[in-house]
């Protein structure tokens, strides 16, 4: 039999991705551009249910969204059920694509019986860039360890407004400090080779701390 071009680990990740995108439909395509939320492919036990999971990822899936928070199981269920899931997309869908999971971790995986940091907030009042490296590497190999590649931290917003209802999320006023700790947090959730580390997302954009009347949400 012969192994398709994407899978030939002797080939480079560009060219494997590019021989992928050939053989890619346009349905699977828009799949690896979306997230659903691990409870649409769960059952009321909070189990993987197969037939959900037949309708929502038959044409393969980019993200699911919180295993950990949103199924509310201990952590080595939510290993189990992150594994379940690759084994279902690799083997059960045409071309095979694993999916990335993604968690929140602003203050430690948002998870059942998983440490919990202080909020970044607390965080910037350390002033220690080198001691959150630490603790986000931590997150780092917790995450690792339940199937998790993506982490949705650090929020790097700028606070202008002390009424934003989200100013505990952030590292505070100063743009100085806020991107040495930034650099900091996300060395640590990814390390040095990306492949045993997690992709870090720098949350949110441009104005996003400078709301109007403080009001998440509300125009920049």
């Amino acid at each position: 039999m012969t192994t398709k071009a994407y899978l030939n680990e002797a080939l480079s990740f560009r060219e494997r991705a590019e021989h992928l995108l050939k053989d890619m439909t346009l349905d699977e395509k828009i799949a690896q551009l979306a997230a659903i939320w691990v409870t649409s492919v769960l059952n009321q036990a909070r189990q993987f249910d197969i037939e959900k999971a037949a309708t929502r990822l038959q044409h393969g899936i980019g993200q699911i969204t919180r295993s950990a928070a949103a199924s509310m199981l201990p952590p080595k269920d939510v290993a189990e059920l992150n594994n379940t899931i690759q084994r279902y997309l690799l083997e059960q869908t045409r071309l095979g694509i694993p999916v990335i999971v993604h968690e929140e971790t602003c203050a430690g995986i948002l998870m059942r019986y998983a440490p919990t940091y202080p909020q970044a907030i607390g965080l910037a009042a350390t002033w220690e860039p080198e001691l959150i490296e630490k603790m986000t590497n931590a997150i780092r190999k917790q995450m690792r360890a339940i199937g998790g590649h993506h982490a949705l931290a650090p929020v790097v917003d700028i606070v202008r407004d002390p009424r934003w209802g989200r100013v505990e999320e952030t590292f505070g006023e100063d743009p100085f400090l806020t991107s040495a700790i930034g650099v900091a947090y996300v060395r640590g959730l990814q390390g040095d080779d990306l492949r045993e580390g997690v992709g870090a997302t720098l949350k949110h954009f441009l104005g996003y701390g400078w709301s109007e009347g403080g009001l998440n949400w509300a125009p920049s």
